[in-house]
């Protein structure tokens, strides 16, 4: 439909120059090393380190859950972890909710205070 309108173009600045195509790609390249190293790197450091922490616990260890909730652990499976929080009161949950082992010691100091 070009026929009845002819097409208007934009005339270049006089003492304006084209960038090169390699400058955009070296800003390409800054942004996603930016990205990986201030996002991507970081959380998989993270992630390494919780699975890390959920393999090494063990029968006896004091720890911490996602929720909050401080106990004994009493029974390990492949998936799921016993948790002992008060006498006769087991809780049992997913390894993934332990966010920290705490050292030796830590709830009766807690029950003290």
């Amino acid at each position: 439909m070009d026929f009845f309108i002819s097409s208007a173009y934009a005339q270049t600045a006089d003492g304006a120059s084209q960038q090169s195509p390699w400058t955009s790609f070296i800003f390409l390249g800054g942004f996603i090393l930016i990205f990986y190293f201030m996002l991507i790197r970081p959380q998989s450091k993270r992630a390494k380190e919780h699975k890390a922490l959920i393999e090494g616990v063990g029968k006896g260890d004091e720890v911490i859950t996602a929720g909050g909730i401080i106990g004994k652990v009493t029974k390990v499976d492949e998936q799921y972890v016993s948790v002992t929080v008060a006498e006769n009161v087991e809780l049992k949950m997913q390894k993934s909710s332990v966010s920290a082992v705490l050292p030796k010691g830590t709830i009766k100091s807690i029950e003290k205070a």
